[in-house]
């Protein structure tokens, strides 16, 4: 029940050569235009196409693991579905994004806190993989409240021949056994299994909103609205609180934690955003508990555009740390922002994903839309950025050219090798016949949750019930 006691602050809150051309194909590169921007194509669509949406069907979180290989998805309904790259999409010239169902489990059943009166949903709010140690893949999912480590393996053979059990199982009378044999391993159909090997639960005692595995690939962190702690995964009766912000008084709360994250490769900082639109960079050297940052990146507000909104659409939804480690990428309602981790002043980039919908802060408060959590994803090279928007339209940036690209994930491009045409918005004045005017915008279909794979032009987006992937033109 404390969690509702801060809910109004949430709410305030030329190939050059034949030979250069060969090179391009053989690493994964697709020719491009003139200007070198990438030419998206629809690959696949998982999920029905249906009108009908189940609730519980709805995708919560998208995640690829460290080689792309493999790709997961969370839903409302407490479900992990995990996708596996086709082997043949990855040796044919060029190369193709092609992925199909590996493995589906139940990861999160629906609770109840007798001690709160409160419901526990099972929807999954986040996944992340574990880098690959052995033939089994493992990965983290967490709900509202508890976290589970998965193990992922295969099994294509079985045991047979056992000198005390028949071929069902049961145990045999030892008065029969005539002599001794060994048992042999026999081939089988491949079967895919999941289990449950760690369960981390009642450390928090508000919401999960973030997990994230340290590069010591030993230890994690999890956070809620007002905490963050660091597990070991070996260890689930004990977590170490790092950060707290709690007040000993809640009616002065000013902020809440909302996105948390490790650097890639310095296992002693992390990172953390606020509903301030502050990202506080924190050091375990230097305290156990990390009341006090390292680094505090904060952007000065321009009093010209200071509104009654202007404290909501400055909460920062997401935080993520470049793949070099040297620069974070920040979501904020209306915008997304780069930042160098040697400045911390101002963003030294920053890119409006809907400028249009400033003029609608009014509407989009009263039906909630302006509360949306948009997640951010950098590219494979951290030259480009992906974000959501709202009809189903998703937003990217390349750092270099500084060009942008208004795409949309819909049934009507749900055709193998059907290029994705740019979008344009009309926020006023005469609509062209190319354009979208920005009144005729569906809010109820957003795209909150994005991936882009590690080492290749492949993007996988969250439209509700359906999983889109996408690639670069072959």
């Amino acid at each position: 029940m404390e969690h509702s006691a801060f809910k109004p602050l949430m709410i305030r809150q030329s190939s050059l050569t034949r030979l250069g051309s060969m090179l391009n194909t053989a690493v994964g590169h697709s020719k491009k235009p003139a200007n070198g921007e990438i030419q998206w194509c629809f690959s696949q669509v998982k999920g029905t196409l249906d009108d009908e949406i189940t609730e519980a069907d709805i995708i919560s979180c998208v995640e690829f693991n460290h080689d792309g290989d493999l790709l997961a998805t969370g839903d409302k309904g407490g479900r992990v579905v995990i996708f596996q790259r086709d082997p043949g999409s990855k040796t044919s010239v060029p190369k193709r994004g092609e992925y199909n169902v590996y493995s589906t489990f139940q990861s999160h059943e629906p609770e109840f806190d007798y001690l709160k009166s409160l419901e526990i949903e099972e929807k999954i709010n986040k996944i992340r993989w574990l880098r690959r140690k052995n033939p089994a893949h493992f990965l983290l999912s967490t709900n509202d409240k508890t976290i589970k480590l998965w193990k992922v393996s295969e099994r294509d053979k079985r045991a047979e021949g056992y000198n005390l059990k028949d071929e069902a199982g049961e145990m045999k009378d030892k008065g029969v056994l005539t002599g001794l044999r060994v048992p042999v391993l026999k081939p089988m159909e491949l079967m895919v299994e999941a289990s449950p090997r760690r369960i981390y639960a009642n450390a928090h005692t508000y919401h999960i909103n973030s997990i994230s595995v340290n590069s010591d690939a030993e230890t994690y962190l999890s956070a809620d609205d007002l905490r963050i702690n660091l597990w070991h995964l070996d260890i689930t009766d004990q977590s170490f609180n790092i950060v707290d912000i709690k007040p000993a008084n809640m009616e002065e709360l000013t902020e809440v934690i909302t996105a948390a994250e490790f650097h890639p490769t310095d296992c002693n900082h992390f990172v953390y955003s606020s509903s301030k639109g502050l990202i506080r960079l924190c050091d375990m050297r230097m305290a156990a508990l990390c009341d006090r940052h390292a680094k505090l990146f904060e952007e000065p507000e321009d009093p010209a555009n200071r509104s009654f909104f202007s404290e909501i659409i400055s909460s920062i939804s997401d935080v993520k740390f470049s793949r070099s480690g040297r620069y974070m990428l920040s979501r904020d309602y209306l915008s997304v922002k780069v930042w160098d981790l040697h400045m911390e002043t101002k963003p030294i980039e920053t890119y409006p994903v809907h400028e249009y919908l400033r003029s609608k802060l009014c509407s989009l408060y009263e039906n909630d839309c302006i509360f949306d959590k948009f997640e951010c994803c950098w590219g494979n090279n951290d030259q480009a950025i992906l974000t959501g928007s709202y009809n189903n339209f998703f937003r990217m940036f390349d750092r270099t050219s500084k060009r942008d690209v208004t795409l949309e994930a819909s049934r009507e491009i749900a055709r193998p090798k059907t290029t994705l045409k740019a979008k344009k918005i009309c926020s006023g004045g005469k609509r062209k016949k190319d354009e979208v005017s920005v009144d005729s915008l569906d809010f109820n279909k957003k795209i909150l949750h994005t991936a882009w794979h590690p080492t290749e032009n492949i993007i996988a987006v969250a439209a509700t019930n359906n999983l889109f992937i996408f690639q670069d033109k072959f």
